[in-house]
């Protein structure tokens, strides 16, 4: 039969099903499909942190969503157009995000009475009928997707068991039929992954393969649909995820700094993949050490820089806790160190797998006494990369310890990056010290040569840099306070007070070297401002294009260096007469923004290990437009409506 092929620009998918169920390498075979594709697109992978979760409960559902279009996008969506659903926990976990008249795919084999009470249904949804039933309010499909794979891949003489873990390959090619995705490289992935076990691999390229027939065949659907692919700027792409792209951009700070990487690290979720890639690279200088636990992998890594290499740890929230005394002696040495936090929720364990961006002022004042230290934060999964190589020059020049603060939606979620040419990145001096700096006259008047470690270069404030077994550049180091210039150990009150401001006044010298802020305010008649940081950015800019289009003007901002704050913030939060600021947290930028500049700025704020969505913001921002010139709105989150916040005159 002909089948009519309709045009979108884009469309958002969610495979849900049992963590077993295989649902993450589907979502990303989809999505590195629609990458080979030439489609713009944005994922959002959602899984328990636990190893193995009872097998047909809502905490074991995991999920993959991924967001295609014919144009550029900004976050991997609100709601998913279509759900795949492969068990009752599955439907049940994710059908709230549903909008009426979506499309929701269900494998009927699992939905038996067991499976129902384990995922809380009294009475089967899939055979409810009339008003306010699945089959009134959705698109439904109902199919034993499972029964079919089994029916596939029989000729291949695997157990039942074996046979229906295939399932989701015939998900993925049913999928891939219904929006014209490429499948040959479904098919070569297969093929290599399995390539030692035949049996397998022939089983889940039959199952791909029938899932794509069916859709061609059947009479359940009668439309597919063509998402063309979207127009970018001309260069070579690859689809990335934030913790990949943190990696190369890690590797290419060593390269352009010409330094030797050691990574002391700890097992982390959701930073382990940074370790897991960078050990991949031993050929790019790469030394990789997995410690005993986060205080060693940290003390490993200052030692390292001690040393002459880039020391890099990296980690999430708790163990930033575990590590707060070494970047203290980091601070105190004034060694390049990269300490990279990728966030989960808080506190303590917390929400492993879940995302939050509530450790900024843990990066700012976690650690005793008078400890700056600057903090970059990435903006989106590609540009993990840029801040990587961008914590490394800050680091390197201005000899200090560096936060580099990730969090879990950037981690584990991608996007196609342009591969940077490597002329285009920076070049970053470490500049040795090779020599005597100071010469010292004693009383008699004679004078002699020495090495001071302290000395200052007058444009950053860095001191000198000389590694250990250099003839003649032997010092002295480490945590008890340094006289200034000579670095021997002092308890002058003098001393300490003005080593203290120095180290301030180094990390404050880094915004000279940081570019003017970009305003996003395309009609320069805005008078409200969205002010963000860090995975904050999608969100934010996907809200601000809905509230363009309703005919209203807002201006975006967005921060990758939080300290210090770039030197024209100041000047361009007074140009507004509302700033308001989104963030996964209960307002800690909007705190600093509000001691730093005194602005009466209004938070929206977040803390449930999702992403910010688009729609929600646009209603928030859209009530504070109508409000600017006579109110300012109180702090309030997504549940509660800015229409309802108390205002004052």
């Amino acid at each position: 039969m002909a089948k009519q092929v309709q045009q979108l620009d884009r469309v958002i998918i969610r495979f849900a099903g049992d963590s077993g169920d295989g649902m993450q390498l589907t979502g990303d075979r989809f999505t590195q499909e629609s990458a080979a594709f030439g489609n713009d697109l944005a994922t959002f992978p959602n899984f328990p942190a636990e190893i193995r979760a009872p097998q047909g409960t809502l905490p074991g559902v995991s999920s993959f969503q991924v967001h295609f279009a014919d144009h550029d996008i900004l976050t991997a969506g609100d709601a998913p157009d279509v759900l795949v659903a492969m068990n009752p926990a599955a439907l049940k976990a994710n059908l709230a995000d549903m909008k009426p008249g979506t499309a929701i795919i269900v494998d009927s084999h699992d939905f038996s009475a067991r499976n129902l009470i384990k995922a809380g249904y009294e009475t089967n949804p899939l055979e409810e009928e009339g008003h306010g039933s699945l089959a009134e309010d959705f698109n439904l499909s109902v199919l034993d997707l499972t029964g079919m794979t089994v029916e596939a891949v029989k000729e291949f003489g695997l157990s039942r068991k074996d046979a229906a873990r295939a399932k989701n390959m015939f998900a993925l090619g049913l999928l891939s039929w219904m929006y014209g995705r490429p499948t040959e490289t479904t098919i070569e992935f297969l093929s290599a992954r399995f390539a030692k076990v035949p049996d397998i691999r022939d089983a889940n390229i039959t199952a791909f393969k029938a899932g794509w027939n069916f859709g061609e065949t059947t009479e359940a659907f009668v439309v597919s649909y063509e998402i063309k692919p979207a127009k970018m700027a001309a260069g070579t792409y690859r689809n990335i995820s934030g913790n990949l792209a943190l990696a190369y951009g890690l590797v290419a700070g060593g390269v352009q700094s010409g330094l030797p990487i050691f990574l002391g690290t700890y097992p982390i979720t959701p930073a382990s993949d940074i370790l897991h890639e960078l050990s991949k690279h031993k050929r790019f200088g790469i030394t990789t050490f997995q410690a005993e636990d986060e205080i060693a992998g940290v003390g490993a890594a200052l030692g390292a820089a001690f040393a002459g290499s880039l020391g890099i740890t990296t980690t999430s929230g708790p163990g930033i806790a575990l590590k707060s005394e070494t970047i203290g002696l980091a601070v105190m040495t004034e060694l390049p160190l990269l300490i990279v936090d990728v966030q989960r929720g808080g506190p303590s364990t917390g929400l492993p797998t879940k995302t939050e961006q509530a450790d900024l002022l843990q990066a700012m004042f976690g650690r005793n006494g008078e400890a700056p230290i600057p903090i970059v934060a990435p903006q989106s999964p590609g540009d993990c990369f840029d801040a990587a190589v961008e914590a490394t020059r800050i680091a390197v020049t201005y000899r200090t310890p560096v936060m580099l603060l990730s969090d879990g939606y950037l981690a584990n979620g991608s996007e196609p990056w342009k591969i940077p040419d490597i002329a285009d990145l920076p070049k970053i001096e470490p500049g040795f010290a090779t020599e005597l700096n100071k010469t010292v006259t004693a009383k008699d008047g004679t004078t002699t040569e020495e090495y001071w470690p302290y000395l200052r270069d007058e444009e950053t404030l860095a001191r000198p840099w000389a590694i250990p077994g250099t003839p003649g550049l032997e010092h002295r180091i480490g945590g008890l306070e340094k006289g200034d210039g000579h670095g021997n150990i002092s308890y002058d009150p003098a001393n300490h007070d003005y080593m203290v401001r120095i180290r301030q006044a180094k990390v404050d010298r880094i915004a000279d070297s940081l570019p003017p802020l970009e305003v996003d305010d395309p009609s320069g008649r805005a008078k409200v401002l969205v002010l963000g940081w860090g995975s904050t950015y999608g969100p934010i800019g996907a809200a601000a294009r809905r509230v363009r289009k309703a005919g209203m003007d807002v201006a975006q901002v967005h921060l990758r260096h939080l300290n210090p704050f770039p030197k024209d913030l100041g000047e361009i939060l007074k140009k507004y007469d509302a700033v308001m600021i989104p963030e996964m947290n209960l307002g800690q930028l909007s705190l600093l923004i509000r001691a730093k500049f005194l602005v009466d700025v209004v938070g929206y704020n977040q803390v449930n290990g999702m992403p910010l969505k688009a729609a929600e913001l646009a209603e928030a921002i859209t009530d504070l437009i109508s409000s600017t010139g006579d109110v300012h709105a109180h702090e309030a989150g997504p549940e509660v409506s800015t229409g309802e916040m108390e205002t004052v005159k």
